[in-house]
């Protein structure tokens, strides 16, 4: 069987990934008129960003437990 990485989870990492894109751009566009909510989106930004390297961690640690076995 070939060692495959479950597309699914990368799926969820970019998902992660691209949410926190979005979040960064929030902050930029909040950041002169309201500090308060550019905060925020860049709090959320590290949430996401967070999770992308957790589930992309994963992906590895599956990929390599394959690939030993």
């Amino acid at each position: 069987m070939a060692n495959q990485i479950d597309a699914n989870i990368l799926k969820q990492a970019e998902a992660a990934s691209s949410l926190a894109k979005d979040m960064i751009a929030q902050a930029i566009e909040q950041s002169a008129g309201n500090p308060t909510l550019a905060l925020e989106a860049l709090k959320q930004a590290s949430t996401e960003i967070a999770q992308a390297q957790t589930i992309v961690s994963q992906a590895q640690s599956q990929a390599q437990t394959q690939t030993q076995s």
